[in-house]
């Protein structure tokens, strides 16, 4: 076979990495004594980890994460009590096997954000479907669903993610229909899919956003009965204490 025919046949099994290398790799196996099975598994390695880069690729695409945090700029050390291994070991993804949750409390400025999109970004890299999205836009768009007679089916589309990042919780003011919507939700990925949620209010004051006791009890006993709760109890906001940063920094050139 020609290597225009073998180019033209390892096209058509979408061989990418193949058509690309084939003839440089014989070559570098030629002139190093390399034997035909090396060859090959040089080749096919490559065509592995160019599909796995591209997956990856698509998986932070489709993840909707808005900002580029990464988990080495999240400053542990800010944050009183807060364990580095257990960070480091949520980033590793092994909860989601277990359809297991995160649950993320503190105050504004604490770092609730810039953690849940750093890990969003961590899973995705290691090949989960993940999906960010605040809380305001989720229940928005379920309500929208549920006008058309489609919840069901918004419901069931987000069940091919993994891992549902609501950023934001304690800013949804629900009233019945919203807190309908986000109880659905919450009840059809328990012990089926992982959530991760991000909240100003910690669990006594859910009342606020559902607006009614038993349903909120209801939500929490769901998201709690399999969680890891990380309360970031920073001393002082990150914003706040970066612009003072930034206030010292321009007095002393102005000294």
């Amino acid at each position: 076979m020609q290597s225009t025919d073998l180019s033209g046949t390892l096209k058509n099994l979408c061989l990418t990495h193949f058509v690309e290398r084939f003839q440089a790799e014989a070559e570098r196996c030629e002139q190093e004594g390399i034997n035909h099975v090396d060859y090959l598994t040089a080749l096919a390695r490559g065509e592995w980890e160019r599909r796995q880069h591209q997956r990856i690729e698509r998986l932070l695409k489709h993840s909707k994460i808005p900002r580029d945090k990464r988990l080495s700029d999240f400053e542990i050390t800010r944050i009183p009590g807060l364990s580095p291994t257990l960070i480091h070991r949520l980033a590793d993804g092994e909860f989601i096997d277990h359809c297991e949750n995160i649950l993320i409390f503190g105050s504004p400025g604490a770092g609730k954000t810039h953690l849940c999109i750093a890990y969003a970004r961590e899973w995705c890299l290691k090949g989960r479907r993940v999906l960010y999205t605040s809380a305001c836009k989720l229940v928005q768009e379920l309500l929208r669903a549920k006008q058309a007679f489609q919840l069901d089916q918004a419901i069931k589309k987000l069940d091919r993610y993994e891992v549902l990042v609501i950023d934001d919780l304690s800013y949804v003011t629900c009233d019945r229909n919203e807190t309908d919507v986000l109880f659905a939700l919450l009840a059809e990925r328990y012990e089926q899919r992982s959530i991760v949620i991000t909240s100003n209010l910690m669990f006594s004051q859910w009342h606020q956003i559902f607006k009614d006791e038993m349903t909120a009890a209801a939500a929490i006993d769901r998201l709690v009965h399999h969680a890891t709760v990380l309360e970031l109890n920073a001393v002082e906001s990150y914003r706040m204490q970066h612009a003072k940063g930034r206030n010292k920094s321009n007095h002393k050139e102005l000294a």
